[in-house]
């Protein structure tokens, strides 16, 4: 149990350490395992085999599961063998969060956690291994947002969809999350310094990298076209009317033609190289001007990676995603090596009005603003409130389009009349609102130690957790604390997947996803234990809001 103790509890141990369990992986049970055809052992898969429960009505009488369904999978009709039920009961290992108990219901096997337990090994210490990755990685990653790249001419922020904008903001917070874990991140593109585009995004802040107004890249564009050029899946027939990838024929009338103009066969490049997930329809794509520029930011961006091949991530929206299928394989075609992954956001949606990204922010800073001056008055005035308005504006933008599952749509309400939402645990300013109270409630516990009128926190080792039985108290370690270093995990580990085809999916939408810091009231002197450690889950909680917020690029407000 010492190597237990010592080690951060996570989720996904335990669930391969119960799976082992049930499974009976430490010496067969006679007769309790069922077979398929021919007689061979058939298994679920071991992540199937459980599942964590995070709803608060399940949590009250279990905090994992094996379902009846699963249960008939591996025993006759169902039955736990008690050899099996002795192991599920005393699973253990590094990162295994420690089990109190369980039983076999109607609904399957259920295992409760020692909670106790489990409140010690986290808050005692701090809970800081709980707010990082599990372990730094290495390697460099691109990070190519196509929606800033000139097609032909440059984007604005009045040209900018609010699509476009939700790829961009999605790229930022993947830089966050990837630099976190010890990856070295490139933007791209370079934008030019001073443009609209760069002031917007640093509205948002969002630090995008920069360029002199008058830099060209004109060498690297030289390069890459001189390589398409002489690409094997360059087609040398230059029959007008030849097919293209989009499926459109060219004019015979068009006389500004050049007859010479390269044609890249796409499909060629993603079959011999066996390339999956790229679209079938692909096909012969002429080479334009713009494209090349595409291609030489890409060129510019892997050039200073430490390593020799890089991951280039192209975060783009589903309308773009076939225009990025075609730069991808042109690039291929040019002679980069690098791994090509996709992340493909869904539309957004605002019904009866259609915004720019710039209207969009407009409407959102002029209800941040009108909603603060509501609230505080003449107070709303001077460089400090319109800094808090700013990173406000920002969150709640962030969280209406980062806090849905990338690759599925989000609709947003956009009537000027109506007001910014504070409720709901997704809402930037719940979330905001939340920190800063954390904030206060610390800053004001320290003002009172230094009166006189409260004990200082004593050392974790010192207190009893088993004082913490509140059901939002452990939903707030289970479902937030705990899993929260796995979940800064994803982000690389899906880099890593090979085979999986063009897209990657990330569930970055759960980093939104903040706890409600309940409100704790202070207790009388002889529940001071029971106090202390809700200061701790408190403590943990604002540290956690933090590392949350700093992927986002989000600074906390101390005070609302």
């Amino acid at each position: 149990m010492a190597d237990t103790e010592e080690s951060p509890l996570r989720i996904t141990p335990t669930v391969r350490a119960l799976s082992s369990a049930l499974r009976a992986t430490r010496g067969n049970v006679h007769g309790c395992v069922r077979r398929g055809v021919g007689g061979d052992k058939t298994f679920p898969e071991p992540e199937k085999l459980w599942f964590k429960e995070s709803s608060a009505k399940n949590l009250r009488s279990r905090d994992f599961l094996s379902a009846s369904t699963m249960l008939n999978t591996l025993y006759a009709d169902g039955q736990v063998p008690p050899a099996v039920m002795t192991r599920v009961l005393s699973v253990c290992g590094r990162g295994v969060l420690p089990v109190a108990g369980g039983e076999v219901m109607d609904e399957g096997l259920r295992v409760r956690v020692d909670r106790a337990a489990a409140f010690r090994a986290v808050l005692a210490g701090g809970a800081t291994e709980y707010l990082a990755p599990s372990a730094l990685r290495q390697g460099c990653v691109v990070l190519n947002c196509p929606a800033l790249h000139p097609k032909p001419n440059p984007p604005t922020p009045d040209s900018l969809t609010l699509g476009q904008l939700r790829t961009i903001l999605l790229a930022d917070h993947m830089g966050a999350l990837l630099r976190g874990q010890g990856f070295s991140v490139s933007l791209c593109p370079v934008l030019p310094e001073d443009s609209d585009m760069v002031n917007f995004l640093r509205t948002l802040g969002i630090d995008w990298p920069t360029c002199p107004a008058d830099w060209t890249n004109e060498e690297r564009e030289e390069k890459i076209q001189e390589a398409l050029e002489k690409s094997a899946y360059r087609e040398r027939d230059t029959e007008r009317g030849r097919r293209t990838s989009a499926g459109r024929g060219r004019k015979k009338a068009d006389e500004g033609e050049n007859e010479a103009a390269v044609r890249v066969n796409l499909k060629r490049v993603f079959q011999d190289e066996g390339l999956q997930g790229y679209d079938p329809s692909l096909g012969t794509c002429t080479v334009h001007r713009d494209s090349v520029s595409h291609l030489a930011q890409l060129d510019l961006a892997t050039a200073d990676c430490t390593v020799a091949m890089a991951t280039a991530l192209h975060v783009t929206s589903c309308q773009d995603e076939f225009r990025q299928q075609q730069i991808a394989m042109l690039w291929r075609a040019s002679g980069a090596m690098h791994t090509q992954r996709h992340l493909v956001c869904g539309p957004v949606k605002t019904p009866a009005s259609q915004l720019s990204a710039a209207q969009y922010l407009q409407l959102r800073r002029g209800q941040m603003k009108e909603a603060s001056e509501m609230k505080y008055g003449d107070q709303v005035e001077g460089q400090t409130w319109d800094d808090i308005i700013r990173v406000m504006t920002s969150a709640t933008i962030r969280f209406e389009l980062l806090s849905t599952v990338h690759t599925s749509p989000v609709t947003l309400d956009v009537q000027r009349e109506g007001g910014v939402s504070t409720k709901g645990p997704r809402g930037g300013v719940f979330v905001m609102y939340n920190c800063a109270r954390l904030h206060t409630l610390f800053d004001s516990y320290d003002r009172g130690v230094e009166k006189g009128l409260y004990p200082e926190i004593p050392d974790g080792s010192e207190l009893d957790f088993s004082a913490l039985k509140e059901e939002g108290e452990w939903l707030l370690l289970f479902n937030y604390l705990i899993p929260f270093s796995e979940l800064l995990d994803q982000s690389g580990q899906a880099l890593d997947c090979e085979g999986g085809g063009a897209r990657v999916n990330l569930k970055t939408e759960q980093v939104e996803q903040e706890p409600h810091a309940g409100v704790f009231h202070e207790p009388l002197p002889h529940l001071f234990n029971q106090m202390f450690c809700r200061l701790y889950l408190l403590r943990a909680l604002r540290e956690l809001y933090h590392s949350a917020l700093e992927t986002l690029n989000l600074p906390p407000i101390p005070q609302l």
